[in-house]
Order: C-alpha cells, then structure tokens, then sequence
C-alpha cells in the first residue's frame, strides 16, 4: 500500500472510529471538499464538518474498500450506515471518493452518491418525492450549512 492509499485507509479508519481530529489531520489546511449534501467547503469548514458528523453520528459504521492510487490521487468506495437523527430512519449510503493530494496531506476531496436514494431512506416518501430535485439539494445544502454555522460557533464558545 502506497503513502497515499493508507493515508485514505487511515481516514477511513478514523471515521468508523468517530476520531474527527485523526481525519482532519490528514487534509491539508487549504482542503476542498465537496459533496452532494453540504456543496463545497474549504477549509477549517472541511475539517468542521467532519467534527459535527462525528459528535452527532449514532449507530454509525464505515466500510471501505478497493482503495487505489493513480498518479496524485486516490480512489475508493466507501458505505456508511448509520441512523438519520431528523428522522430516525436507516440509511445505508454508498459513496464514490476522489482524493488528490498536495504532498502528503489531502488538497481535494470529492465524495459522490446518488442524493435521490439517500434521500428516500433518510426521509422516506418526502426523499422519494423531491429527492432527486435540484430544488431538494439546494434545500438540503442550506440546511447544511447552517447546522455547520452552528456548530462552529457552540465550537468559539
């Protein structure tokens, strides 16, 4: 295993194991991560995000698998299942991500899914309904946002 495809196992790792500051410590400082629930973020954003996800995560697991490098950046399939807390439902969310590197820290993380099928197990016939809308991701990454502004000010306090 490459630097680069164990640093991508050790995310993995950190994130089954809800260990934010492990994650974040691999991204670069100037990070970009994008997805289709919270859009872009840069940053201490990127790194917050996953600080929020981990403190709130319950009955949460990470699978990882077939992670491989090409050139500067590395490739893997990752699933989540876990329960959604506005609904309490199940979901199990199968992710494609897209890591490029700027030395040995992660530069650019790119996570994708379809937002249509996560949205019908996380909020049943809503999810069904308007999931695949732009309308519903757009909804979506501003709910996002603000229940990360949230959480990065109870974080200054």
């Amino acid at each position: 295993m490459s630097p680069k495809e164990r640093a991508v196992s050790e995310f993995y790792k950190a994130f089954n194991e809800l260990d934010a500051e492990k994650m974040v410590s691999l991204y670069h400082s100037q990070v970009e991560f994008t997805d289709p629930a919270f859009g872009t973020l840069k940053g201490e954003h990127a790194g917050n995000m996953w600080r929020m996800l981990c403190k709130n995560a319950r009955d949460f697991s990470v699978e990882c698998s077939g992670i491989k490098e090409d050139g500067n950046r590395v490739e893997t399939k990752w699933e989540a299942h876990y329960t959604f807390s506005r609904s309490g439902r199940r979901v199990h969310n199968i992710i494609h991500a897209s890591f490029e590197f700027e030395g040995d820290k992660v530069i650019r993380h790119i996570d994708q899914f379809n937002l249509h099928r996560w949205a019908k197990q996380a909020l049943g016939f809503k999810g069904f309904l308007f999931g695949g809308t732009s309308f519903f991701q757009k909804g979506l990454q501003k709910q996002t946002h603000q229940l990360l502004t949230k959480f990065e000010q109870e974080l200054k306090s």
